[in-house]
């Protein structure tokens, strides 16, 4: 323990001009996330309609409504892995700040994406509600590649994480992420080729697995022989 504690310090020193704290990138980080949920929140738009026509306005929108609620569960999951993921990074190489904006890219693709889904679902047509529901399979799984390259670079430079983290939790972490590449490869399939409610279903309870395992599959473990 020793050693590789005298190790990280050694290298701190030689490379002081390629690492940093991690309050740069946290600071930013956040700041993304939260112009993501600010972006999602601008297609919630007031219905123009004739009086006594608001009801049934809002009662057909409902698409844009599970749109919204399915990507900010999302994004909000999103953010507390990063929180999980960062607390336990002790500082930051050039490396680790360029798989951060991989992942802060992957996220900023969400709003765009609800809005297709939304508008798509809305309108009716089967075929674009089946490619609207692919291509929010697709920017899953690029956010789900996004999240297995910053936990794989983690796992081979364990110099960067506190001193109680080994590279092994990440090494573990990485299944999440293949996890959520197949997953959301499946509903991509499934809403293009079968169904696009029960895609739709998939999209929406694959945030509730992850913010129920934000903190790593061990708390998750945890979580469920407490119950």
């Amino acid at each position: 323990m020793d050693s590789d504690r005298d190790q990280r310090d050694a290298e701190d020193v030689e490379a002081p001009g390629l690492r940093s704290d991690t309050g740069r990138a946290i600071g930013f980080s956040d700041a993304v996330f939260a112009i993501i949920i600010t972006l999602l929140v601008l297609d919630l738009r007031t219905p123009e309609v004739p009086p006594g026509g608001l009801l049934h306005a809002l009662l057909t929108r409902w698409p844009v409504y599970l749109a919204y609620v399915t990507s900010y569960l999302y994004v909000a999951v999103n953010w507390l892995n990063h929180k999980g993921t960062f607390h336990r990074i002790r500082c930051t190489d050039r490396g680790l700040h360029w798989a951060n904006l991989g992942v802060l890219f992957s996220v900023a693709l969400l709003p765009f994406v609800t809005a297709v889904v939304s508008q798509a679902v809305e309108a009716g047509d089967r075929f674009d509600e089946g490619v609207a529901v692919a291509l929010y399979g697709l920017v899953g799984v690029v956010l789900s590649a996004a999240w297995l390259w910053l936990y794989h670079y983690l796992s081979r430079h364990g110099d960067l994480l506190q001193r109680h983290v080994t590279p092994r939790f990440f090494a573990v972490e990485r299944l999440r992420a293949l996890l959520g590449i197949m997953a959301y490869a499946a509903a991509g399939l499934v809403g293009w080729l079968v169904s696009v409610p029960a895609a739709l279903v998939v999209l929406l309870l694959l945030p509730l697995f992850y913010g129920l395992s934000s903190n790593g599959f061990y708390d998750l473990r945890r979580r469920l022989r407490h119950r």
